[in-house]
């Protein structure tokens, strides 16, 4: 049988990508937490891994990172006027271009690797981590291709399920390798490290695989529908190759800002630190910021990734209509939810930052001030991430990168001149890295709002999802202090997390932090909005409902 394209409205496809998101993060922190509770790997592991890591990251970015959105964008636009032909020329042209960059970056990595683990990031272990990573960079950027012009159609529903069977497997690989390697290496943390980053090539081989197997499947669909493709525009290769490029450069410029951040940190935190503190304790530092708080203060950001995916081709379709009223409403909730999920995400992990790390690692729970201060990124991150894919999708791809780019400058700023301070140390970086997004959030939102006339009134947007994160931290802490003793000290913190998840949503439910038409786009939300109208929460009679 042949496969559907299936076109998920906007709120189906956020719903779609937040499961996979979901998931993905939750199957990334459990191969986390085994690999930094695992005797031989630690803090230590985290640090090789990172490194080499980070900067096989940064190629990516250059190969494929702003592709999907490039491509979903392009996509979107000729899908709204029906030109479907048009649209399937830029994916097969896309897909010739980002598979030469693909193995040009992986040839990069893999001829550069002695370079840039010694000379670099003085960490000569991380070798052989970028060169088993090295392709990985191919997969990567052909599967971009694929998941750009799926999510172009609206179908979230491809790149939700390659990410959960590539995190699946980096998952099991991960586990699997490492053990095997620490019997064989009677325990060497340099060959734990590699065999983590095997599992990662492995996996974006999977991802890849699901994308080739799911197009080839949709051929006849996507057949049919370029038949009955109208206004067509025909264009050389040379023009759609600079059209995408145009598009896709300034998307990669903004992700290459954001990962900037890490890049700097694994190129200036062992090389500060080590100048008053042994080599091993400086990547031991590193290793604590870059292992385990990157990862918790990452995990929220993966729900509002899925608004800031699914506003690229919603606001592009838009836009190429010029239904202005729809941009600022799509805008505007993504924004409220970005801050329904980032405010209680930074509150909630600064007052608990002792109580996750003591559960998550028990084994390696040092870097409380470190999670503690990090968490404050948290908010400004989603803020801007959302920012951005809305600013994507009206064409305006420079503005994020700029607004990154004087970040980043602020961001190298702390590096250089605080990590060397013996009292401040990596706490130094994470100062940085906070400044770093703080400042991409406001200049990115006040080009934002110039462009749109976008109105977020103070009540709604600040003071009440920050009214609602204090009830929830006051409570919560009542329930942990009152549990305390009793019962486990881990059973206490997983008792007191859920509590506060749940007193964060009946808060804001209680606030009317969503209008009727908000309430109505959650998932599930016509359902709970009818419990809410019995109940006298909500006493007007608007059931209409926006997709």
């Amino acid at each position: 049988m042949q496969a559907k394209i299936k076109k998920n409205g906007f709120i189906e496809g956020i719903i779609i990508l937040i499961i996979s998101q979901g998931l993905t993060k939750i199957l990334g922190l459990v191969y986390t937490l085994y690999l930094v509770n695992r005797e031989g790997f630690g803090d230590s592991g985290n640090a090789i891994y990172s490194s080499g890591y980070q900067i096989y990251a940064m190629l990516l970015t250059l190969s494929s990172i702003g592709v999907p959105n490039a491509i979903s964008k392009m996509v979107s636009e000729r899908l709204a006027v029906g030109d479907f032909r048009g649209a399937n020329r830029i994916f097969k042209i896309s897909l010739a271009t980002f598979s030469i960059i693909g193995l040009v970056g992986t040839a990069m990595l893999f001829l550069g690797a002695n370079y840039i683990s010694n000379i670099l990031l003085q960490i000569p272990e991380a070798k052989i981590t970028l060169k088993v990573l090295s392709p990985a960079v191919f997969f990567v950027a052909v599967a971009s291709v694929l998941r750009g012009y799926f999510n172009g159609m609206e179908n979230m529903e491809a790149t939700a399920k390659s990410q959960i069977i590539e995190q699946v497997g980096k998952t099991c690989f991960t586990i699997v390798i490492v053990e095997l390697i620490a019997k064989i290496s009677k325990i060497s943390t340099k060959y734990m490290a590699s065999g983590a980053t095997i599992a990662t090539s492995l996996a974006t081989f999977l991802g890849f695989i699901y994308l080739v197997y799911y197009y080839y499947l949709c051929r006849k669909k996507i057949g049919d529908q370029i038949h009955k493709s109208v206004n067509y525009k025909y264009e050389r290769v040379s023009q759609i190759i600079k059209n995408i490029l145009k598009v896709s450069i300034p998307i990669a410029l903004s992700s290459i800002m954001a990962s900037l951040t890490k890049n700097i940190d694994s190129i200036t935190v062992v090389r500060e630190l080590k100048n008053f503190l042994s080599i091993s304790e400086a990547k031991i530092q590193y290793g604590i910021l870059s292992g385990k708080i990157e990862t918790l203060v990452a995990f929220p950001l993966s729900f509002n990734l899925a608004f800031a995916t699914a506003l690229v081709p919603a606001i592009s379709a838009a836009n190429a209509t010029n239904n202005l009223k729809e941009i600022k409403e799509k805008i505007s909730f993504s924004l409220l939810i970005g801050i329904i999920i980032g405010v209680p995400c930074t509150i909630g992990m600064n007052i608990y930052a002792k109580q996750i790390l003591d559960l998550l690692f028990p084994n390696a729970n040092r870097g409380i001030e470190i999670l503690q201060i990090s968490s404050i990124s948290i908010v400004f991150i989603i803020l801007a991430q959302t920012i951005s894919g809305a600013l994507q999708g009206l064409g305006k791809e420079l503005i994020p990168a700029k607004a990154f780019g004087i970040g980043i400058l602020v961001k190298i700023l702390c590096n250089i001149v605080l990590i060397k301070i013996p009292s401040i140390g990596i706490k130094g970086a994470v100062v940085g890295t906070v400044l770093c997004n703080f400042i991409a959030f406001v200049v990115s939102y006040k080009y934002l709002k110039n462009i749109t006339n976008i109105k977020l009134t103070f009540i709604k947007y600040i003071f009440k999802p920050i009214l609602a994160s204090i009830i929830m931290c006051i409570c919560s802490y009542s329930i942990l202090n009152l549990l305390k003793g009793i019962i486990l000290e881990k059973l206490v913190t997983i008792i007191t997390l859920i509590c506060a998840v749940i007193i964060y949503f009946i808060t804001i439910i209680i606030l009317k932090l969503f209008s009727e038409e908000e309430i109505i786009k959650l998932p599930f939300g016509i359902q709970l909005y009818q419990i809410l109208k019995k109940i006298g929460i909500y006493k007007n009679k608007k059931e209409k409902i926006y997709r």
